[in-house]
């Protein structure tokens, strides 16, 4: 099975790279965030022409995520399900052909210190709590997305300059860590410890020519799925050319 992650920065606008991206690489599962639609303007008929169903969570302008899967889709929950009112959507999970895939858009959180900081800290908190609700450890679960957060130096263009900021002080790394100590594995890190692998550039400063990026797109693997691991890929070249998003996908291939 393969499936991926992609931040798409608003589905309307990559359209055309997203029905490209399904026909090159064929996952049989993809969740995407920064969708940017209410779930009535999703591209619903052209992904089902491209072979997929889609399962959305949207709104409008901002945020949204969706699991499209070229399998049935089964136990659907839209949002941390634990009776608290959500008004952004960043939250989706599913089950497909025996694997529970949580799709998440974490909060960017802003500046550090910040309501918005404190408020990206108490949702990464309620991802925990909604792990230990829904799932176990020892079922075979991917938990990906746009984290927000950039988890060791190595993922970082330059550590010195980051060190502290937002996506990169040590609160959302440990929040990150925490997530991880309920039983997840960094698939990426797993296999290449050792290799910088930027998911992210900004637009602005020739931050993706200059390879100026952040690894803040993961995917997330009980066991059950790590000892199935046979490859994690960055597509870099979703990156390039006219009306890229500023993410790359990320793609996990279980054997």
């Amino acid at each position: 099975m393969k499936f991926a992650t992609w931040n798409v920065n608003s589905v309307r606008a990559r359209h055309d790279r997203l029905l490209a991206f399904l026909e090159r690489h064929d996952p049989d599962v993809v969740c995407l965030q920064e969708t940017k639609v209410v779930d009535d303007a999703f591209p619903t008929e052209a992904i089902r022409r491209a072979g997929y169903a889609a399962t959305v969570l949207g709104q409008k302008t901002y945020n949204g995520v969706a699991i499209l899967s070229r399998h049935p889709v089964q136990n659907v929950k839209r949002g941390f399900d634990d009776g608290k009112e959500d008004a952004e959507a960043r939250l989706l999970t599913a089950s497909v052909e025996g694997i529970r895939f949580v799709c998440v858009y974490v909060p960017n959180g802003r500046a550090v210190g910040s309501e918005m900081y404190a408020h990206k800290l108490d949702w990464m908190a309620r991802l925990g709590r909604f792990l230990e609700k829904d799932s176990t450890p020892r079922s075979p679960l991917a938990v990906l997305g746009d984290f927000n957060v950039a988890p060791a130096d190595i993922d970082v263009h330059d550590p010195d300059a980051w060190r502290g900021e937002i996506l990169c002080s040590e609160r959302e790394r440990q929040a990150f860590e925490d997530l991880k100590a309920w039983g997840l594995t960094d698939s990426l890190q797993s296999l290449y410890p050792d290799e910088a692998k930027f998911t992210w550039w900004d637009y602005r400063q020739l931050g993706f020519p200059k390879n100026h990026g952040l690894r803040i797109d993961h995917i997330l693997l009980t066991q059950p799925l790590v000892e199935r691991l046979a490859d994690v890929v960055v597509d870099r070249d979703e990156r390039k050319g006219k009306g890229a998003s500023d993410h790359a996908p990320v793609l996990a291939i279980i054997d």
